[in-house]
């Protein structure tokens, strides 16, 4: 008991001596600067505190302090504040001040207050501003006064073409190497054993620049010169060093950068600095609820204590840490953030789960027609149809048997175990059974399913070109005349023909003369027949004395001729549907069977369009096309069966919406050169020409296949 009661004195002493907080105060001062003024009951006691660099707070904890102020949060008016922020918890009082930017603050007790003055005061952060170039130098009288050793001598500031910042760091010594990290804000350049003089230290503002490079703050810090490089958005740095100059570029990254940079990391969260030793995980938690405004609820189980240092690291990323660190999980609905036991949080979904299959089982069942406007109703329902398919047709089957107008069917994989469908193809609707939430889920399917299917309407242009060219010169040679043949005055052939030389009197003249008048047919005393069959044009010339004659004929042909075959199939069909049009002949032919009875076979010679084709998201349309067109060829002597010509294309295309492509074509070209001349004497040269017919002929063919797929308007298909 007499511990009992010193124990309870102890508490009444030390709730007696613990100060309170009973107002708070906020004052401007000149220099962009402002002053928070805290009151307590009675001398407060040195505070902790912290700051974060991204984002900007400065924090004090005020140990055994309890706040008596009625408001947690005070908004500020300042340049460089945003708000402030009081929170008691175990026997402390916190001071958060939300910063634009990070400055300098100092702080000091006047009795019973504390100050807290946040801005330059001090000089440490100064603002420089310009057009084009920062560039600060030593002036000329003050570099011989500079410090003996490695320092630097001026820091300027350009924008890049790229719309890269470019600090351009000049230095005493080539040498001297810098030590560069990356920091929550940027970039940090250290320069060990460095001078840095006291006109460069300066805090440079070139947001003005459009670069990602928003400020550079030079400073010195422990005999060593520091540069500190604020940059926003997404960016990538390169540091290269030439002879006394030391460069850091820092790009901006483009739009594939950065989807290949979120790929790689999957969290996006603003970026904050936490160092703490031996902290409560609901303090952290608090902290990062605080960084990313959100609501937290945090379970009575989360318990522990963590240590943690990390600099520059997305919330999202920290908290995920801290959570697989304590063994905890989140869930997130809207901008409250529930923290449990990752045991604790799957035991609860999981009654969640039951207790909802639990009020599914009891719910009343409801029926509904559903109305199908665009699909089919059968094979949309064919759609929803899961593994109790089969038992739910059988029982369908019985169902709609009585009703007289479909089939009934299970949906497993939309509805509940309880309930079932009709299709009424007459209709075309289906009759759902099922509770009100699986009828509101069934309906919302339906709807989202049942639309019109965008319809495409594909031309195709088939061009067959044909030109042909023949050129021939021939020559035809014939002659006669009168001698003796044994003992007989007759005709001689000069071609040495003696046939009908016998019995010759002149008035009988056999096949060298026709007519009772016996004149000579001259067709029958050809020596050389190389004339042109159905000659264009000829040229004669005869040589007649009076006991011979002699004949030469030259004749010649030349013919050119253009034909060009279009053809135009087009057809509309919907997307991803099958549409087939063909137009031509079917050739019949007798063919013997085997039992020797003759039948009628036919052949196709047709133009053929066969497409499929597919819309994408981007409005363009991707075919699978076959487009035929095949003619009549000669007929087969042997078997009178006929030949096809063929022609035909099969490929997959994809093509913009309106745009006409080339799929394929053909170029055929055949060329013949002939002679026919008479041995020897065609061989002379220039009169062997006279002796000799030649043929020159070509014969070119072109095919060339077009494609126009266009999409129909939407007020065209209703």
């Amino acid at each position: 008991m007499r511990n009992i009661c010193l124990l309870i004195a102890c508490l009444l002493c030390s709730t007696v001596s613990a100060a309170t907080l009973n107002d708070i105060r906020f004052a401007e001062l000149p220099g962009e600067r402002f002053e928070v003024r805290m009151i307590f009951s009675e001398a407060p006691p040195e505070p902790a505190g912290y700051t974060l660099e991204k984002p900007a707070r400065i924090v004090l904890d005020f140990p055994q302090v309890v706040s008596e102020l009625k408001a947690r949060r005070f908004p500020l008016s300042f340049e460089n504040g945003q708000s402030a922020m009081v929170l008691t918890t175990e026997g402390r009082t916190r001071l958060i001040l939300n910063l634009r930017d990070l400055a300098t603050h100092t702080t000091r007790a006047e009795g019973n207050m504390y100050i807290v003055e946040v801005g330059a005061s001090d000089g440490g952060y100064a603002l420089a501003r310009t057009e084009s170039v920062v560039d600060i130098q030593q002036p000329a009288s003050r570099q011989s006064a500079a410090v003996s050793g490695p320092s630097i001598t001026s820091i300027d500031f350009r924008r890049g073409t790229e719309g890269e910042g470019r600090v351009i760091i000049g230095l005493s010594d080539s040498t001297i190497s810098a030590d560069m990290a990356e920091t929550s804000a940027g970039v940090r350049l250290t320069f060990n054993n460095v001078h840095l003089p006291a006109e460069l230290r300066r805090r440079l503002d070139v947001i003005d620049f459009a670069t990602p490079v928003s400020v550079v703050h030079a400073t010195e810090d422990g005999g060593g010169s520091v540069l500190n490089i604020s940059a926003l958005g997404e960016y990538d740095y390169l540091a290269y060093q030439a002879d006394k100059e030391y460069v850091l570029s820092v790009k901006p990254l483009t739009a594939r950068e950065k989807a290949e940079r979120a790929r790689e990391f999957q969290f996006t969260g603003e970026k904050l600095s936490l160092n703490f030793q031996d902290i409560e995980v609901r303090a952290v938690l608090q902290i990062i609820a605080d960084v990313t405004d959100l609501n937290l609820v945090a379970s009575d189980t989360v318990q522990g204590r963590i240590t943690l240092r990390l600099s520059g690291v997305p919330w999202d990323q920290a908290l995920d840490l801290v959570l697989k660190t304590k063994g905890l999980d989140k869930r997130q609905e809207g901008n409250v953030l529930m923290v449990a036991p990752a045991a604790e949080i799957a035991e609860r979904e999981r009654q969640e789960l039951a207790t909802r299959r639990q009020l599914e089982e009891l719910a009343p069942l409801r029926t509904e027609y559903v109305r199908v406007r665009y699909a089919n109703a059968k094979d949309l329902f064919e759609l929803f149809r899961g593994d109790r398919g089969e038992n739910g047709s059988n029982r369908g089957r019985q169902e709609g048997g009585a009703a007289g107008r479909g089939s009934n069917q299970t949906t497993g994989s939309v509805l509940s175990e309880r309930g079932h469908a009709i299709v009424d193809e007459r209709t075309n609707s289906i009759i759902v059974t099922d509770t009100s939430d699986r009828l509101e889920a069934f309906r919302r399917l339906v709807e989202q399913i049942d639309i019109p299917i965008r319809q495409v309407m594909i031309e195709a242009r088939i061009v067959v070109a044909n030109t042909d060219f023949r050129r021939e010169l021939g020559v035809r040679w014939g002659g006669a005349g009168y001698g003796m043949v044994n003992g007989n005055r007759g005709v001689v052939s000069v071609s040495g023909s003696t046939e009908g030389l016998d019995d010759v009197d002149g008035t009988n003249p056999a096949s060298w003369f026709t007519g009772s008048s016996g004149s000579l047919n001259l067709q029958e005393g050809k020596m050389v027949d190389l004339g042109v069959d159905n000659a264009a044009g000829s040229f004669a010339f005869s040589i007649l004395t009076d006991n011979a004659f002699l004949d030469m004929e030259l004749s010649a042909l030349e013919n050119t001729g253009y034909a060009e075959i279009v053809s135009q199939p087009k057809v509309i069909t919907g997307d991803k549907q099958r549409a087939t049009i063909e137009n031509g002949t079917e050739i019949p032919y007798q063919e013997a069977s085997a039992s020797g009875a003759t039948t009628t076979q036919f052949k196709e010679a047709v133009l053929k369009l066969d497409v499929t084709p597919q819309i994408t998201p981007d409005n363009r349309i991707i075919m699978d096309l076959v487009i035929n067109q095949d003619s009549v060829g000669a007929i087969n002597q042997a078997t009178g069966i006929p030949t096809i010509d063929v022609t035909q294309l099969n490929t997959k295309v994809l093509v913009a919406n309106g745009q006409t492509v080339v799929l394929g074509g053909v170029f055929q070209v055949e060329q013949v050169r002939g002679e026919d001349k008479v041995p020897l004497l065609g061989d002379i040269p220039v009169v062997g020409r006279l002796f000799k017919r030649t043929v020159n002929e070509q014969n070119k063919r072109e095919l060339l296949i077009f494609i126009t797929p266009r999409i129909m308007s939407d007020s065209l298909t209703h």
